[in-house]
């Protein structure tokens, strides 16, 4: 039976400009490398004032619109829920009768490393120690230091990695990937709004929608290059006495951003895929060490306890009216999913684009559940371990966080073969940086070609570098300061984009309705 498309003569690239090789969204590709170069070139030449301007606006999102952030958080799980047990479920993505791309192993893989891998390995061991200690307050204002807040510090980390982050991206996944593989529309973000805004999606509202998606993707990815090269270079330096400096930090930019236009020259196939097992590899390498070398019974009781506790704290976690710990609940949870939000575009896209042939149900319950069930073992392993090494007086984490980037190497310190296993977690760090970055790079090239997914080669050569000269140049001439205002101008970008993906909720309901119609 012949799909249902909706009536657009629009195509994919129909608005472009070829010129050097590349094939440019006019006016997307041109106003975004313009407005992203210009913020850039301020940044640098005013950090204080630039970080001080954008840190006013993230705190008044986050202030003001905590109420906002966290309903929608819940409104997407809730949709996404709701989807799996509907009829909409057995709606597959592409058409009745299309083949999986992938295998389930290699698509579980690349979902896991774009939209979660680099997270872990940072906020593993630090985020559950912080919670227990207090280090910037306790979740739902527990005493810190206790029984109750070991037992809530694996459930709130789980909370922010669980199935609310995995939703927002599970919707912008599922939407894209409707509208491009079932209904003929270009792989771009404004297309999900078709149902709402007719033609008008191909005009200035939808140039709008796809501009924010830029900036979005480009500051996220930017960012996480630049606090990930402090990341490895802090390993370096605490393993073999390796300069931490701006040099070092330069050099593993420069590393990362070549292996990643290796990779985006070679597409999904030859890069992305590849790298995402070899990150699935290692990933799973390092935690069955880890299991096996520290309390492995400790830690298989913790996967039950922390799925317990995650289960049981969600609704208080969730909730947003009349908090006790403003203070934690503003710093972390909104923060946190603003972050997911301003990351959703990426991640969402990219997960739609190597999903093809899965079925709504398929789709959902992989997105929502297969990562998730990997972070409680991955949390209860590194985070439970190091929890215990700080309720203990075990080396340095017995004082707590001190380092954020040192936390994952002062946990493995307190294990046999540290300089081995280590060692292998800086390689891990730089393999997750890569895919994340060459994934994404994919991603801003589908949106700057209007919807095209196979961008020229020189296109993603540009996009992939332009991520590395931003971090690189950051790092280099604003440091910290610098990168913290790139980091609160993605988060700023989340309060206008949870109204996008509310919306784009409504639409995808309304695509769906019309999609159903074929399996009756």
């Amino acid at each position: 039976m012949k799909r249902i498309e909706y009536d657009t003569e629009y195509e994919a690239g129909q608005d472009n400009l070829k010129a050097f090789g590349m094939d440019m969204h006019n006016p997307v590709f041109f106003v975004s490398a313009l407005l992203i170069l210009s913020f850039v070139v301020v940044t640098i030449v005013f950090p204080t004032s630039s970080k001080e301007i954008l840190d006013g606006m993230k705190t008044w999102s986050i202030n003001n619109f905590d109420w906002l952030f966290m309903m929608g958080g819940n409104i997407f799980v809730l949709f996404c829920v709701a989807l799996v047990f509907s009829p909409f479920g057995k709606i597959r993505l592409g058409g009745k009768d299309i083949k999986p791309e992938y295998s389930r192993l290699s698509w579980f893989a690349m979902l896991f490393a774009a939209g979660m891998g680099i997270g872990l390995m940072f906020w593993s061991v630090a985020e559950p120690v912080a919670y227990y200690t207090g280090w910037y307050k306790t979740p739902l204002g527990v005493e810190a230091n206790t029984e109750q807040a070991a037992d809530l510090a694996m459930a709130a980390t789980m909370y922010h990695w669980g199935v609310h982050p995995w939703a927002i991206y599970g919707v912008v996944g599922l939407a894209l990937a409707f509208f491009s593989y079932n209904k003929g529309l270009p792989l771009t973000v404004r297309s999900a709004f078709y149902p709402l805004l007719g033609e008008k999606v191909w005009s200035w509202p939808g140039h709008i929608i796809d501009l924010l998606a830029v900036f979005a993707t480009i500051f996220g990815l930017a960012t996480s290059l630049g606090l990930g090269a402090k990341q490895a270079s802090s390993g370096l330096s605490y393993l073999f006495d390796i300069s931490a400096g701006i040099n070092t930090q330069i050099g593993i930019v420069i590393f990362v951003t070549a292996v990643a236009i290796i990779s985006v020259i070679r597409g999904i196939d030859g890069g992305v895929k590849l790298l995402s097992n070899i990150n699935m590899f290692i990933a799973t390498v390092l935690l069955c060490f880890v299991i096996l070398a520290g309390s492995t019974l400790d830690i298989f009781s913790g996967v039950f306890s922390t799925a317990v506790s995650y289960a049981s704290n969600i609704i208080p976690l969730s909730n947003w009216i009349d908090r006790d710990d403003s203070t934690w609940f503003h710093g972390w949870t909104v923060f946190y999913w603003a972050w997911w939000i301003s990351w959703s575009p990426f991640v969402g896209m990219f997960i739609a684009r190597v999903s093809k042939g899965r079925t709504v149900r398929e789709f959902l319950v992989a997105v929502l559940l297969i990562p998730t069930l990997v972070t409680i073992v991955w949390m209860s392993a590194f985070g439970g371990s190091a929890l215990d090494q700080t309720i203990n007086n075990v080396g340095a984490l017995a004082d707590g966080i001190t380092k954020v980037p040192l936390a994952m190497y002062q946990m493995l310190e307190n294990l046999p073969f540290t300089t081995i296993t280590s060692s292998l977690a800086i390689i891990l760090v730089l393999v997750f940086f890569i895919t994340s970055s060459d994934s994404g790079s994919l991603v801003i090239d589908s949106i700057t070609s209007g919807g095209k997914v196979d961008a020229p080669v020189p296109q993603r050569i540009f996009w992939a570098s332009m991520e590395g000269l931003i971090a690189g140049s950051l790092l280099y001439i604003g440091g910290k300061e610098a990168l913290q205002a790139l980091q609160a101008g993605a988060i700023t970008t989340g309060l206008p984009f949870t109204i996008i993906l509310i919306l784009m909720c409504i639409s995808l309901f309304k695509g769906l309705q019309t999609e159903i119609k074929l399996y009756k």
